[in-house]
């Protein structure tokens, strides 16, 4: 995909974000099919509503998963 074709990231690496069951920071972005893809880094002391895999974990989520914080 070409990023020209899609409106600029909503959100910057580093935010802070929030999302369905916990928060997180962005650790990188990519086009998607008509949206953005982030990579998210959960934080750590938060209790998800999902299963993690280790103390630490990232996730992607597209542009319309995310909240701003």
């Amino acid at each position: 995909m070409n990023p020209s074709l899609i409106a600029t990231p909503k959100f910057t690496r580093n935010q802070r974000i929030r999302f369905a069951g916990s928060l997180g920071k962005i650790k990188s972005y990519q086009p998607g099919s008509n949206t953005w893809t982030y990579v998210v880094e959960m934080e750590m002391e938060q209790n998800p509503d999902f299963d993690r895999v280790g103390n630490e974990a990232s996730i992607l989520l597209d542009e319309a998963d995310i909240n701003g914080y």
